[in-house]
Parts: structure tokens; C-alpha cells; sequence
């Protein structure tokens, strides 16, 4: 009999049609023996649900909701099956869980509490990017989202480039795909002409790009379209 396990579960990166060449079999195994799923909307979970093989049909394992309106005093309501025998799934809408991501405060919880964890390995956006770029891998940042004002962003840009350059380290963050122009702009504006910077998009897809060049370059090149797509952003003072 399998133990009762919260299992972190990885996720695609996008809407690929199948699954298998980017999450390995081990997953396979481990969503076939799910009792439920934790996920951050019931869409995306049935979703996850049914590109894979289950014990019982997708529609009839319970889906939990994890997300950023998660208050904490739901956690012990979520691992509360776990604690009587069975065995749940957590999920990211993209990705691996609590990495950027509401879900590292259910595995605090859990581990609080004596719940067995096990982790899978699958595809991040950021180690990809960071792999894909050429940037300094030795120390590197990752910062979620800047600042959407674009006074406060340029200032942070600076200071993100001011510790590149004291660290020797890569300074990593993502933006909304409708705010992705504007990022770049001003990255160009405000990054110092020999700084490197990348911008990775649609990692995994067929439609995946990658540009890694100094600035000054940059300021060259037409700018990538970027428009509704997924995008990370790498800055290598160097």
C-alpha cells in the first residue's frame, strides 16, 4: 500500500499537446496514484488531470484550491485527507510548485505537521533561461515581478544592475506578457551599453525564442515581438 504523501508535481511551461518530453515517467506513476489534487483554479487542475492516466476518471478525483488568495488558516483543510491516508498532488499552473509560487507555504505546513513530501523533477522557466542565456550560473537572483510604474522600475533596473556588477551575478525576473514592451524599453533605457541582457520567450513551445546580447546590440536589433507571450528576463552586468 502506497504511503499517504502530499506529492509536488510539475507542470508544462505552455500549452503543448503532450507531456511526455518534458515531464519524466515518474510522474506519470505519481498522478495515477493520486486521491486528489491541489491546484491553483479547478480549470487548470481538471487540465493537468487529463493528459495523464488516473485510478479513477479525471472528473472524479476532488480538486483543492491553492492560490494567492489562499488564506493560511486553510492549510490544515488542505492537508487534512493526507493526514487520514491518502495521497494528493500539488500543482502549479506552470512549472514546478513553490517556486514562484503560493505553494511553499503548504510543504512548511506539511513538514510542520510529520506529512511525508516528495518532489518531482520537470521544467522551470528560470534555470532554462538562465541555461539558454550564457549569463553567469555561478550566483544568480530571481526576483518575480518589477515594479509596474515606470520611474520605480527604472530605479530598481539600476539597482538590479548595480548588484550584478558587485556580485558578479545574473538578476532574473518576469513581467506580464501585456507590460513585456515596456519592460524592454526600459531596460534599454536605463542598462549601461556593455551590460548583457536576454529575454526568453515561450520556453518549450515550437514557438520559443531566445536573445542574449549586450545592449549596446540590443539598441541595434529590432525588438522581438512579445506580445501575449511568456517571457523571462536575464541581466548580467559582467
Amino acid at each position: 500500500m502506497e504511503k499517504p504523501t502530499l506529492l509536488l508535481l510539475p507542470n508544462l511551461l505552455g500549452e503543448s499537446r503532450h507531456h511526455e518530453p518534458f515531464l519524466p515517467s515518474s510522474v506519470d506513476k505519481a498522478v495515477a496514484s493520486l486521491d486528489g489534487l491541489i491546484a491553483e483554479s479547478p480549470q487548470a487542475g481538471r487540465r493537468y488531470l487529463g493528459r495523464f492516466e488516473t485510478k479513477k476518471p479525471a472528473a472524479e478525483i476532488p480538486i483543492a484550491l491553492l492560490n494567492e488568495h489562499t488564506p493560511d488558516a486553510d492549510l490544515d483543510f488542505l492537508l487534512e485527507p493526507i493526514h487520514k491516508g491518502e495521497r494528493w498532488g500539488l500543482v502549479s499552473d506552470g512549472g514546478l510548485p513553490c517556486i514562484a509560487d503560493p505553494g511553499s507555504k503548504l510543504v512548511r505546513r506539511a513538514r510542520q505537521t510529520g506529512i511525508v513530501i516528495q518532489a518531482f523533477v520537470g521544467p522551470s522557466s528560470i534555470m532554462l533561461s538562465l541555461m539558454l542565456s550564457g549569463l553567469l550560473g555561478q550566483r544568480f537572483n530571481f526576483h518575480g515581478y518589477l515594479a509596474p510604474t515606470p520611474d520605480y522600475r527604472n530605479k530598481q533596473i539600476k539597482q538590479l544592475e548595480g548588484v550584478s556588477a558587485k556580485e558578479k551575478s545574473t538578476q532574473i525576473f518576469i513581467e506580464a506578457p501585456y507590460r513585456n514592451k515596456h519592460l524592454i524599453e526600459s531596460l534599454l533605457e536605463t542598462l549601461d551599453d556593455k551590460t548583457w541582457l536576454c529575454v526568453c520567450w515561450d520556453l518549450t513551445l515550437t514557438t520559443q525564442g531566445v536573445l542574449s546580447q549586450p545592449v549596446v546590440l540590443w539598441k541595434k536589433s529590432p525588438l522581438p515581438n512579445l506580445e501575449k507571450k511568456a517571457a523571462i528576463f536575464l541581466v548580467s552586468a559582467e
